[in-house]
């Protein structure tokens, strides 16, 4: 059996300087794949604050946010959220996640992903997890498909991500895949 390597927990108030560290050092590596970001954004009171609202997701049932922990360490080293959660006869869910750029290759973003499809789909009741990534971002599309995700589509210019239109493929996993 396999060692796990990472663990996922909501995050808490006292996780935001360990999220502004994060956020500061990969500033330059996130931005390729995120709208563009104020510098307030990157301050202590902003992670605070993303993490109280997170928190009022979950309690409301609209998203679920989770911090990468690695397992030897208790050490955060990124964040997985479900968002944008539809009840009733959908059942859905969107899926996002960063890790931070040193922790990247190690497999653990995979694994994260396995962890949070069973959550969804065992906890949380849902029925589909779906994703946007961009097609020039390999390693996302990948790790999707090693965890069961399939291509629906193609979305021209679906997101603002570092002030530009991108383009986005579609992927999405079903409760009985």
């Amino acid at each position: 059996m396999e060692q796990v390597k990472i663990y996922i927990r909501y995050l808490v108030d006292s996780d935001a300087e360990e999220l502004l560290k994060i956020r500061l050092e990969n500033r330059n590596f996130f931005q390729t794949f995120e709208p563009i970001r104020l510098d307030s954004h990157f301050t202590y009171e902003e992670q605070l604050r993303e993490i109280r609202k997170a928190t009022s997701d979950i309690e409301n049932d609209r998203g679920y946010t989770f911090g990468i922990f690695l397992y030897n360490t208790n050490k955060l080293i990124g964040r997985i959220t479900l968002s944008g959660i539809v009840r009733g006869p959908f059942q859905n869910a969107n899926l996002g996640y960063y890790l931070s750029q040193d922790q990247n290759g190690k497999g653990y973003v995979t694994e994260v992903v396995g962890l949070i499809v069973e959550k969804a789909f065992e906890e949380l009741n849902l029925h589909r997890i779906q994703a946007a990534v961009m097609p020039k971002n390999i390693p996302s599309k990948r790790i999707l498909e090693k965890n069961g995700f399939k291509r629906e589509g193609y979305s021209q210019k679906y997101l603002n991500i570092n002030g530009v239109w991108e383009d986005h493929e579609i992927y999405a996993l079903i409760k009985e895949d």
